[in-house]
């Protein structure tokens, strides 16, 4: 993934500012949920627009809801699914030898500006995907699913993005786990060499758009749930080269 396994010669950060964009990104965040938040709508919006209604084979009444999400259990949406939720397990494994080659090449002085951003990465990918994402937010904010609904079939009432009011038990649906790990694979591209940024980044973009795009067609998730799941992975991601940045070695004055 890298060119060169040069040692810290001096305090750089190829990012940029990574403060300035960490807290550019929180704010926008917060801003979204906010938005989603006060405006539930949108999301619904967006769900009605891929559901189908269909009659109710067990009774006539006009309560009842009974239909499907257009890309419910779509041959292709599942295959592809298949495909892109191996990526960030293969990703992982990249960043995991890329410091341990490092060492191997570099002995004592291992640690270069490189290696913190891939370190930088792999803790992004702990804490948000992990920790925060499904750890905590899936286990308890208690958003049911689109699918699981009484506005789309389910049995459990909506609740808006940021509430923890719904009555999901587990697994619930904000944020979006998958696309959580779309924005992660996203921010992988500025540490490829900048040759490589172009032929691989690309693809990967396009691939970061279609994992969280899928969750909200086949009715897994709600917009929000996609939208903020990715940037999430961003802001940590922005987070963590924050503090390597500050915590990153000094050169030593002459």
């Amino acid at each position: 993934m890298y060119d060169d396994y040069a040692a810290y010669p001096k305090r750089t950060a190829s990012f940029g500012k990574p403060l300035a964009l960490f807290l550019a990104l929180s704010a926008l965040w917060c801003l979204l949920l906010l938005l989603f938040n006060r405006f539930p709508e949108i999301d619904l919006s967006v769900a009605r627009s891929v559901f189908t209604n269909a009659p109710c084979p067990w009774t006539d009444s006009a309560d009842d809801v009974c239909g499907r999400f257009a890309y419910d259990r779509d041959r292709l949406f599942v295959i592809l699914r298949s495909i892109t939720l191996a990526l960030p397990y293969v990703a992982l494994a990249v960043l995991l030898a890329i410091p341990f080659i490092s060492w191997r090449k570099l002995g004592p002085n291992w640690r270069t500006p490189k290696i913190d951003q891939c370190m930088a990465a792999l803790l992004s990918l702990a804490l948000g995907c992990g920790l925060i994402v499904n750890l905590f937010l899936k286990a308890f904010s208690g958003r049911p699913r689109p699918r699981d609904t009484d506005l789309f079939g389910g049995a459990l009432d909506f609740v808006q993005a940021g509430s923890f009011a719904g009555k999901c038990l587990r697994n619930c649906s904000f944020v979006s786990g998958e696309a959580s790990s779309a924005g992660w694979l996203l921010c992988l591209v500025l540490l490829l060499p900048p040759r490589w940024r172009l032929p691989l980044g690309a693809p990967l973009a396009i691939i970061s758009v279609m994992m969280p795009t899928m969750r909200v067609l086949t009715g897994a998730h709600y917009l929000s749930d996609a939208v903020l799941g990715w940037l999430l992975s961003l802001v940590m991601f922005t987070a963590m080269l924050t503090v390597f940045e500050i915590f990153s070695p000094r050169p030593q004055q002459p």
